[in-house]
């Protein structure tokens, strides 16, 4: 059969373009890449990782309670510390005061025994008393407050109280001329400052 002149060779006139070289690859855009691990599993339950911040949350409350029970406890502690304190400062105190008082026990025994003596020896009354005086005088100082009633010596502030300014040919100025009232203790420990009369400077 002849060949009809009018229809070019299909062939011959499509140019071959060659395959590239990764043709029978599939393209790199294609691939699946690899992403963060799905929350939820295949049959749309949420999976291990949505509890997390639930159980965060949960271990920050126990841990807030645990700090406020410690805290008051503490609080407790420390309250029922103070009380036993004041209570053991109170019994010290009553301790204290009942060995003030039986020290002078004695002194009021020879007070009572000189005013029962009165009576038969009046002259022996001024012996009692003058005994009874220096019996509490030794009390004091053996409970820590000795006696200052100290004549011809330097005014000292610490010790003295100047209740009147005279003068005296004979004392140096600034000494103590006459002691009116004892002075009983020292430093911290003093019961009252003696008040005195010193002789002034000329």
């Amino acid at each position: 059969m002849p060949t009809d002149p009018q229809e070019p060779d299909r062939a011959a006139s499509d140019p071959v373009v060659p395959a590239p070289e990764d043709a029978g690859r599939p393209p790199r855009g294609d691939l699946p890449r690899p992403g963060p691990p799905r929350s939820e599993a295949a049959n749309g339950e949420p999976g291990p990782d949505a509890a997390g911040p639930a159980r965060a949350e949960d271990e920050y409350t126990t841990a807030i309670q645990e700090l406020e029970d410690r805290w008051r406890r503490a609080l407790a502690d420390l309250d029922n510390l103070r009380k036993r304190h004041a209570r053991e400062l109170e019994r010290e105190r009553a301790v204290e005061r009942s060995r003030t008082a039986a020290a002078f026990l004695p002194v009021l025994d020879n007070l009572e025994l000189a005013l029962t003596h009165a009576g038969a020896d009046p002259g022996a009354i001024v012996e009692g008393i003058r005994a009874v005086r220096d019996q509490a005088v030794n009390v004091l100082e053996l409970l820590g407050y000795p006696r200052h009633a100290e004549t011809g010596v330097a005014f000292d502030p610490a010790r003295h109280e100047v209740v009147g300014v005279v003068q005296d040919p004979d004392a140096p100025p600034g000494t103590v001329v006459q002691v009116l009232r004892p002075g009983y203790g020292d430093g911290e420990r003093q019961l009252r400052p003696a008040a005195v009369t010193v002789a002034k400077r000329e």
